[in-house]
């Protein structure tokens, strides 16, 4: 788990990319649409929370692959959910 520092670091380059990428004018709390998914723009609590999860079941998807396991549509669903909740343009 990354440590506070990191997550701030994170925060700040996630609500770059939120203005860049969604919208400058939405506040905290605020909704906007990205590749065609309703997002937050989340407080550091949020986004803390969703960033851990997000790349400890993104670490877990890429070790199914690696194994040859099948993998679930709603884990891929999750993943790409979450990602456009961080908005990223790509996952991980």
């Amino acid at each position: 788990m990354p440590d506070v520092d990191e997550l701030r670091e994170e925060y700040v380059r996630y609500l770059d990319r939120f203005s860049k990428g969604v919208a400058e004018d939405v506040e905290v709390g605020g909704f906007a649409k990205f590749k065609g998914i309703l997002v937050k723009k989340m407080d550091f609590q949020e986004f803390s929370q969703t960033h851990v999860e997000y790349h400890a079941l993104a670490a877990h998807y890429f070790e199914c692959v690696d194994r040859g396991d099948t993998i679930n549509d709603v884990v891929v669903k999750s993943i790409r959910e979450d990602a456009a909740r961080l908005v990223l343009t790509s996952p991980v």
